[in-house]
């Protein structure tokens, strides 16, 4: 059985195991979510959460990051991942089902600050989250069938709290059980203009998955087999899957050592195939806006500042996934909220085009209500691409063209975008992000110090030592 097989693997994966470019790349993403997370401080729904979270005070918990409050693990969970999804700037993974690993962070951190783990055994449970959640990915589509990708959450937040408690494999089989028979979630949260709860969607599963390892700790059991029951997750939510070997596995069963790639057979880790973004919007948006940019430098050189306002026709060109995502629904032509905004190709691509950037500023109310944005959404168009077929998502191709009053077209087209694991960020490129983002509600100072810990996160002993530095100076 699938669940017994999953609590196998979490009760024998171990941090020494891991490759050093795995260690280091989930600093990377720890530094990267952290960043998202401050940078989303004051949004309206992060506050909400955060005050539902304060009203269960426990001062041997878990803190809610910016302040010196302390909750639940679950509810530091559901507050603290609202965070690190807002500005929809953390990272990815796209496969059969997409996905966004890092949100698993906060339940990780949560649970991690209640045990007293060190740094290598939040680095350990991080990566065990970013395995299974890819892995699942790799497995089965839930969007076609109408559930929406952070069903899987509860399941790989249960399995990286149980691990972090220490509980054995049979508990963790049970927290696995207790994760998927109660959290199944609906597709309606990113169809349409889209609420303040695609903020929560996965703090919610994350929240769930921590408190389902919580009560099998104490000794709860629930149903099984809850993957290939008669009434199970793969009859009701995913179809029939085969879950593929998971990193350190070896072919046929059992982990060992591992190095990057496939070295010695075994299977490499799926951090490593994960995407940092380098702009705040939806990642199929992430080529769009590449593309955008070059072509208003190409536009400005070639026929000077007034080709901006001789516009006449704007072509999105894009595979069917992404479509269906970001340039399909009518909403996206006329963006109410900034959840709906940076999931929608006209409304990136039409900044992208008159600021020369795309920032957090770019969502805010009064560039979304701006007539010049609304009267280029207008002229944008979204379509299509046979030869980019069978691409995604080893590939992610957009193709933009812009045509001019005067007939002239421009044309470019960007296949993997900075933070692509074939374009990576650069370690200097993660910190600057993460400056940009944390260092105004930290302060400079403090913020530098975050990222000296997490750069030496693996010689943490207790990671409770990073709270007091995330602790906003009015928070």
């Amino acid at each position: 059985m699938l669940a017994e097989r999953l609590a196998d693997y979490v009760h024998q994966f171990s941090y020494r195991d891991l490759p050093q470019a795995v260690v280091h790349e989930a600093k990377r993403r720890v530094l990267d979510s952290l960043g998202c997370a401050f940078g989303a401080w004051r949004a309206e729904p992060c506050r909400i959460a955060r005050r539902m979270a304060e009203s269960v005070k426990v001062p041997a918990g878990s803190t809610l990051w910016g302040t010196d409050r302390k909750t639940t693990p679950d509810l530091a969970a559901f507050a603290n991942g609202a965070m690190v999804r807002y500005l929809d700037f953390n990272d990815t993974y796209l496969s059969k089902e997409p996905a966004h690993p890092s949100d698993n962070l906060s339940a990780v951190l949560a649970v991690g600050e209640v045990v007293g783990a060190s740094g290598k055994q939040v680095i350990e449970a991080l990566v065990l989250a970013y395995e299974l959640h890819c892995r699942l990915c790799d497995a089965a589509a839930l969007r076609p069938r109408g559930w929406d990708h952070v069903t899987y959450g509860p399941f790989t937040t249960a399995a990286a709290a149980a691990k972090l408690f220490k509980l054995p494999a049979a508990r963790t089989a049970q927290a696995i059980n207790l994760a998927g028979v109660a959290n199944i979630a609906l597709r309606q949260t990113r169809v349409g203009d889209l609420s303040m709860w695609k903020a929560c969607a996965f703090s919610n599963a994350a929240r769930n998955g921590v408190f389902a390892a919580m009560l099998a700790q104490q000794g709860m059991t629930g149903p099984s087999p809850i993957f290939e029951g008669e009434k199970g997750f793969m009859k009701l939510i995913s179809g029939p899957f085969e879950l593929p070997a998971l990193g350190g596995e070896q072919p046929g069963g059992g982990t060992g050592p591992a190095s990057q790639g496939q070295e010695g057979g075994r299977t490499p880790f799926k951090i490593l195939d994960t995407y940092i973004k380098h702009y705040p919007v939806e990642y199929h948006a992430q080529t769009a806006v590449a593309a955008a940019l070059a072509l208003r430098e190409e536009l400005l050189e070639a026929e000077g500042s007034r080709t901006l306002a001789d516009i006449a026709e704007v072509e999105i060109g894009s595979y069917d996934v992404a479509i269906e995502i970001i340039g399909r629904d009518p909403e996206k032509w006329r963006p109410r909220t900034r959840e709906t905004a940076d999931h929608s190709f006209p409304y990136c691509v039409a900044v992208a085009l008159l600021d020369g950037t795309v920032s957090l500023a770019s969502f805010a109310r009064k560039r979304l209500d701006d007539p010049a944005v609304r009267t280029l959404m207008q002229k944008i168009r979204v379509a299509p691409q046979p030869a980019f077929a069978g691409r995604y998502p080893e590939s992610m191709p957009t193709r933009v063209t812009v045509k001019t009053a005067s007939g002239k077209e421009y044309v470019k087209q960007v296949d993997d975008p900075l933070g692509h694991p074939r374009n990576p960020m650069s370690d200097r490129h993660v910190e600057e992000k993460f400056l940009g983002l944390a260092a105004k509600p930290l302060g400079q100072t403090r913020a530098r110090k975050v990222i000296e810990l997490i750069w030496r996160l693996d010689r943490v002993e207790d990671i409770g030592v990073l709270m007091p530095l995330l602790r906003i100076r009015d928070g």
